[in-house]
């Protein structure tokens, strides 16, 4: 088993808490991870990118010219990485902020999830990349969702474990809805 993910969005949205997540979800599974952050230098609002990659056996470079799957929080994202889906890919988009009526994939499944909504709707837009995060897993299976759930505690700073319960909702209601989608 192998399966790999690129995360993009921009500071703020917590794509690298994502991938963070992604990644002791995987490891107390017992699996093999890489997990490749990148930002820009602005504090917010610049660029946030991250590479997950999950196998069995060994994970040789985070680094992935074609990610398998790409999930796009921001439209400078899908701009910049939307055309790099491998053929037969799949791409999450955060379809609050993201317009893909630009894209012309036709080689690709594309599940919008609107992400920013769903947040606000929890009542904390800061949980975005739960969202996302939920759809991800309910889409591909890269781990269990009970092992996110467990993973949020060594993901989180024991300042925000508090917040584990609604980090919880948020990944669930991702999951669902992302599924939903993906039957309609």
């Amino acid at each position: 088993m192998r399966t790999e993910v690129l995360i993009a969005g921009f500071g703020g949205q917590g794509v690298l808490l994502a991938g963070n997540l992604l990644s002791y979800a995987a490891i107390d599974e017992g699996k093999n991870v890489s997990y490749f952050p990148a930002y820009g230098v602005e504090k917010r609002g610049g660029s946030a990118t991250c590479t997950v990659v999950i196998a069995d056996g060994a994970v040789g470079s985070p680094v992935l010219g074609q990610p398998a799957v790409l999930v796009v929080l921001n439209q400078a994202s899908l701009e910049r990485f939307g055309a790099k889906v491998r053929p037969g890919g799949l791409l999450i988009v955060n379809s609050s902020l993201v317009d893909i009526t630009e894209l012309n994939r036709s080689d690709i499944t594309i599940i919008p999830v609107p992400m920013n909504d769903i947040a606000t709707d929890l009542g904390d837009l800061r949980m975005v990349n739960m969202v996302a995060v939920g759809a991800y897993v309910a889409l591909t299976g890269a781990v269990q969702m009970e092992s996110l759930s467990g993973a949020l505690a060594q993901a989180l700073p024991e300042r925000n474990h508090k917040f584990i319960p609604a980090n919880v909702k948020a990944i669930e209601t991702g999951a669902q809805v992302a599924k939903s989608k993906k039957e309609a």
